[in-house]
């Protein structure tokens, strides 16, 4: 006779012989029931070939174990690497990660946060877009469900951050291209899209300063998040135009120092620190790609492996403490020094 497969929890729990509550508390956390229970509840999944709606028992949880992941802009290396430090650790404590890209647009990044309330997750772990978000549903967002932001800070909004400390990133870059060749100039966009951006150029004023340099801000044209087009065709205007006052220019991130290398190589400009180079190029994230553009990017390097742990040690203290009385908490990590051919 063909066995009868269950349609839902009820219909195994009838088969079984088990309590509903049982089963629930077993799919829970399996550890939670007895042995022998445990080995009859296993036995019967293999013989019946069920697998439970795992999300539809969320539901009736106040607490479940899923945790959402949200990111600016997945199809960046950078985010997609974080997000995958992040991922991982959850998995690693049990619980049942959910990756979502706002891909740069503000009205999909609240859209996102009301399908997370959907799944009732025990806790967020969020990357804002930072200056375009609805700072109002951000907001709202964090006082509603356990969340840590990480990358680009929203001021005062949320009980914790983790992210870099970017002032720290200028002065460090800064420091070492003063001291290995003339003063850099810094090249960004005129409305960047991350709110890091505009860290590292007061981190960058205040090192020149420092230095007895007079700083050298060149920005351009652009939005959004196609920073690689942007520092290439915007890079090539600025040659073209010499906006450079020096021979050494530092790009307010990686991506934007990609584009602006191949601005360089277009315009005929060897990027290098040899003697028969023109100019020189740093940036700064340490971007997964900028070890294989030519010349190697010099830049320094974000900690993304204690980003990520501290953000989900930080989420999972939140949710066990329920967030009662905890003051924010901001947590920033100094870059390192890449050195590379570029500079």
């Amino acid at each position: 006779m063909a066995k009868e497969k269950p349609k839902n929890m009820e219909e195994f729990a009838g088969l079984v012989g088990i309590s509903r509550p049982t089963l629930s508390k077993y799919f829970y956390d399996p550890d939670s029931v007895r042995p022998k229970t445990r080995d009859k509840i296993e036995a019967a999944l293999e013989h019946y070939d069920y697998r439970p709606n795992i999300f539809a028992m969320n539901q009736n949880r106040k607490l479940t174990k899923n945790v959402g992941i949200v990111v600016p802009y997945l199809a960046d290396p950078f985010f997609a690497e974080i997000a995958r430090n992040i991922e991982q650790q959850c998995i690693d404590a049990g619980h049942r990660p959910s990756l979502f890209s706002s891909y740069g647009d503000p009205a999909l990044e609240v859209d996102i946060l009301d399908t997370l309330r959907s799944l009732k997750p025990a806790g967020v772990l969020l990357a804002p877009l930072g200056r375009n978000s609805n700072r109002a549903a951000v907001e709202k967002f964090c006082a509603e469900v356990p969340s840590v932001l990480f990358d680009s800070n929203v001021d005062d909004v949320g009980l914790a951050f983790v992210g870099s400390d970017n002032a720290q990133f200028a002065a460090l870059i800064v420091d070492y291209l003063c001291r290995t060749g003339s003063p850099p100039c810094f090249f960004e966009m005129r409305n960047p899209a991350n709110p890091n951006a505009n860290k590292r150029r007061a981190g960058y004023v205040a090192a020149m300063e420092r230095l007895g340099h007079a700083p050298q801000i060149v920005q351009v044209d652009g939005e959004g998040w196609a920073f690689e087009e942007i520092g290439r065709r915007e890079g090539i205007k600025a040659i073209e135009e010499k906006r450079f006052a020096t021979d050494t220019v530092l790009c307010s991130n990686d991506r934007l120092a990609i584009g602006f290398l191949t601005a360089c190589y277009e315009k005929g400009l060897r990027v290098g620190r040899a003697s028969h180079c023109a100019i020189r190029v740093a940036g700064q994230d340490d971007h997964p790609f900028s070890r294989f553009t030519c010349p190697p990017l010099t830049t320094i390097a974000q900690d993304y492996a204690a980003i990520s742990a501290r953000a989900v040690e930080t989420l999972f203290r939140m949710i066990d403490e329920g967030g009662s009385g905890m003051p924010r908490d901001v947590t920033l990590f100094e870059g390192k020094l890449v050195m590379r051919d570029s500079a």
